[in-house]
């Protein structure tokens, strides 16, 4: 019998090589994981976009245990998820006396479930905070911070004071509009069939947002049209936020923002919160929505900041609204962000900013802005 001499040394240093260079790689892997653990740990997260069901709002059923939502305080927990904002979201109908009065009582009711939660349910693990030095106090304590936006200023009606009884009730966001066009704003759902009611703002709509600058208010731009973003981003005396849209250059869907609107949004200050909303990730004509990932959402955070920088980039869910992506289904999944940012050479520093800090900044200088009006 003979043997092949040369042959089994080629195969026992192939060999070596392989089981050194999966040992070198699941080295460095896990030196990025625990990086990335340490980096999750140590800066504030926020997700400025989460909406709420009454139903997850009752003495039987609530955030205080793992309920079927997206969000909840175990899954916060979890995932180490700081600052949700809760959304009082209100959905578009006819522009009348008695729907405002429907529209109004469905705010009033989800103000006060969030309240609720807090007060009630949520046995001191949760506080509001209504500005950036309630959060750092409140995460000091150990705490969750519970912020609140308006999603859909159609509540207020024909009354712009009401928006100051929102803000009293702890709003420190608000759209003027939906998904359709209301006394207000122009939506972007216009885009669809060309047609729109007021080419951008209504002359309400103008006084909204000179009374939001005026109370510290910042202004949502997500879901009106562009029209009415644009004159939004002129009429502002305040830097403005996209509560939870990604961009238009790489997924072409009328909720996103395209370059346009990202360099007017970079001269005024404001913020885009990159979303984990499938169909504004990747269209559903190109790519199975059911398989849109953390990495997508990432990839527009890259280009967000590679096209108006870091200062200028966020990070949001639209959980329980439809958002939810593979490997960030729900808010106990938030480090995988984290560690995808990691993976792609972000510093600690820079997803400080992402997760939070560009967020706050805004929401500072609107206070600061209100003050001198």
């Amino acid at each position: 019998m003979s043997i092949n001499v040369g042959n089994n040394k080629i195969l026992f240093f192939f060999s070596i090589s392989l089981i050194v260079g999966i040992c070198f790689w699941l080295f460095k892997n896990n030196e990025v994981y625990n990086k990335a653990l340490k980096i999750h740990e140590e800066v504030i997260t926020i997700d400025t976009h989460c909406d709420i069901d009454l139903k997850n709002f009752t003495d039987d059923n609530n955030y205080s245990s793992n309920t079927d939502s997206q969000v909840n305080i175990p899954k916060m927990n979890k995932g180490g998820l700081d600052v949700p904002w809760l959304v009082v979201y209100t959905a578009q109908d006819s522009l009348n006396e008695n729907s405002y009065r429907k529209a109004y009582k469905n705010a009033i009711d989800k103000f006060d479930a969030i309240h609720r939660l807090i007060d009630k349910y949520s046995n001191g693990q949760l506080e509001l905070a209504t500005s950036s030095y309630e959060i750092y106090d409140i995460i000091k304590l150990d705490k969750k911070a519970i912020m609140i936006g308006v999603e859909n200023a159609y509540p207020i009606g024909e009354n712009i004071e009401i928006i100051e009884e929102f803000y009293e009730r702890g709003a420190r966001y608000m759209s003027l509009s939906h998904n359709g066009h209301n006394q207000l704003s122009d939506s972007n759902t216009g885009e669809y069939d060309g047609s729109y009611l007021h080419d951008g703002l209504s002359e309400l709509g103008e006084k909204a947002i000179i009374k939001m600058n005026e109370l510290g208010m910042m202004i949502d731009i997500s879901h009106p049209s562009k029209e009415s973003i644009r004159q939004t981003l002129q009429l502002s005396k305040a830097p403005i936020i996209a509560s939870h849209s990604s961009a238009r250059y790489l997924c072409d869907h009328a909720r996103n923002i395209d370059n346009e609107l990202l360099d007017m949004i970079k001269l005024n200050g404001g913020v885009v919160q990159t979303v984990a909303f499938a169909r504004y990730l990747k269209e559903e004509d190109k790519y199975d929505p059911k398989k849109v990932s953390v990495k997508h959402l990432v990839d527009h955070i890259d280009y967000m900041v590679s096209y108006i920088g870091i200062d200028h980039v966020g990070i949001s869910s639209d959980f329980d609204g439809g958002g939810g992506i593979i490997n960030w289904m729900d808010a106990s999944e938030t480090f995988n962000v984290t560690y995808e940012l990691v993976k792609r050479g972000y510093s600690k520093e820079e997803i400080d900013k992402l997760w939070g800090l560009n967020l706050l900044r805004v929401l500072d200088e609107v206070e600061k802005i209100s003050k001198s009006l």
